[in-house]
């Protein structure tokens, strides 16, 4: 991983990765909004609030197959997830991909259900008696971020900003 500190002209130190790691894995996905970029076909930016979880070192979300988002990742994969999470501020770039193996469709099914989502894996996807208006009707894909680079912007005391680039 290549680290560079965005805060050195300010005087502040790298925020170390694991500094974002620990405000990811304490952090409950119920009581945070997680945030989809992506770009429409005329280029033009598109953002929504998703329901977003982050396991194993990985961000996976849910989206409808007609929906803004998911017609837009099937011709841009690429896409931002951004957090606001206790003390650091985190965007995530990468390219999202769709989750078809049943394994870990029933492993992220639990993991939204233990968080009040009861969703169901059925025919390569979610289903549920509800989801979010902007997740579109079911059944719902699940989508897997692989990141490229992050930046993390602390919001408490010493401050600082890092970019970190992945698989560099």
């Amino acid at each position: 991983m290549d680290q560079t500190n965005l805060g050195e002209l300010y005087g502040l130190e790298p925020i170390p990765w694991s500094r974002a790691l620990e405000a990811l894995e304490v952090a409950d996905a119920r009581n945070q909004t997680h945030f989809l970029a992506t770009t429409r076909p005329d280029r033009r930016p598109h953002v929504a609030a998703i329901g977003a979880l982050w396991v194993d070192g990985t961000f996976y979300f849910t989206s409808g197959a007609g929906t803004r988002k998911s017609r837009n990742l099937a011709e841009n994969p690429n896409c931002v997830i951004s957090v606001s999470l206790t003390g650091i501020d985190l965007v995530v770039e990468g390219t999202a991909a769709k989750v078809t193996d049943d394994e870990t469709l029933e492993r992220l099914a639990e993991r939204y259900a233990a968080q009040g989502w009861p969703a169901s894996v059925k025919d390569g996807a979610f289903t549920a008696e509800y989801s979010a208006p902007s997740a579109g009707p079911p059944p719902w894909d699940l989508y897997v971020l692989t990141a490229s680079t992050a930046f993390g912007v602390l919001t408490i005391e010493p401050g600082g900003a890092t970019r970190w680039r992945f698989g560099t």
